[in-house]
């Protein structure tokens, strides 16, 4: 109160209060989300960049090194300072074998004048794989930091081939494979005779034009070097002539005689159609006689039966 008498009514201003923003969460992003997934968080991510970083200028040397074709005294010195970081060849690995003993391969790989990654001749390799029978083709590939990649496509094996005492697989080409027991024979075809392996797709040839024979041929002797003769599992021998053309064509009489009249397993030892207008025949226990290309000819016992069949 004043010395008046009046009430003197004090009035305080009161500020609003400002309200406190609440501070929005912070979302990680692609990245921090990857390295906090990672096994050891940020510790392993910065191993993983120094190892790209010493991929990449491994990477570099190995270009580097194919450009120029060849390495010098420095070439070689800073490629194997990478070898010796840790791009040296310590592993093999080798896809699409199936067959082949896969030593040989790693043997291969392995013969390097060294085994620092930029100075593994890839080249060198693939050509010395190629060497083998069974191997049709060949990639060689690094695998940074320590892998040497050989992917192998294989031959298929197509025929057995027997000459002077040895048994050979051979591809449809006639391509040697690899050798053969004979108590372990696979069910393929059987050619035999010098030169035999390399008439391999003329044999086939040959018997597409009967396939209905096919069951019942034991081999094939490839005769003089210019001509079949096909051995059946009865036994009989059937002498075709020279030719592709022309033996085809007496196969296909044969196998039209043997399904009408059943020639096979009826005791007869050799069937001759080299003249296309009859079928010589020879009976077994007939005293044969060598002709010109090596093979029995007919003998005085054999006959002319059955009655020679028309062309076609």
């Amino acid at each position: 109160m004043t010395q008046t008498g009046k009430r003197v009514v004090q009035t305080r201003t009161v500020k609003p209060k400002r309200r406190v923003q609440q501070k929005r969460p912070v979302r990680a992003s692609v990245l921090d989300q990857a390295v906090a997934a990672l096994p050891g968080g940020a510790a392993t991510a910065r191993r993983i960049v120094g190892w790209s970083l010493t991929a990449g200028a491994g990477a570099i040397v190995v270009a580097l090194a194919n450009w120029f074709g060849l390495f010098g005294m420095v070439g070689v010195a800073a490629a194997e300072a990478v070898g010796s970081a840790g791009f040296r060849v310590e592993q093999i690995e080798v896809t699409g074998l199936k067959r082949m003993d896969a030593t040989s391969v790693y043997a291969v790989a392995l013969d390097q004048r060294s085994r620092a990654m930029p100075l593994v001749d890839l080249d060198a390799t693939r050509q010395k794989l190629l060497g083998y029978g069974w191997i049709a083709d060949a990639r060689v590939s690094r695998r940074l930091p320590d892998t040497l990649v050989v992917d192998v496509v294989e031959r298929d094996p197509a025929a057995v081939w027997q000459n002077k005492g040895q048994l050979m697989l051979i591809d449809e080409s006639g391509v040697l494979l690899d050798g053969v027991q004979p108590n372990r024979m696979p069910r393929l075809p059987l050619v035999i005779g010098d030169g035999a392996n390399a008439q391999e797709p003329a044999y086939r040839k040959l018997m597409a034009a009967a396939p209905a024979l096919k069951p019942v041929v034991k081999a094939a002797v490839w005769v003089g070097n210019r001509r079949w003769d096909i051995l059946f599992q009865t036994g009989e021998r059937l002498v075709l002539p020279e030719g592709d053309a022309e033996s085809a064509k007496a196969l296909v009489k044969f196998a039209q005689l043997d399904g009408t009249l059943g020639l096979l397993g009826k005791g007869y030892d050799r069937f001759d159609l080299r003249d296309p207008t009859k079928l010589v025949v020879r009976m077994k226990h007939a005293t044969p006689e060598v002709d010109d290309d090596g093979s029995d000819d007919v003998a005085g016992n054999a006959t002319t039966a059955p009655p020679p069949v028309d062309g076609d």
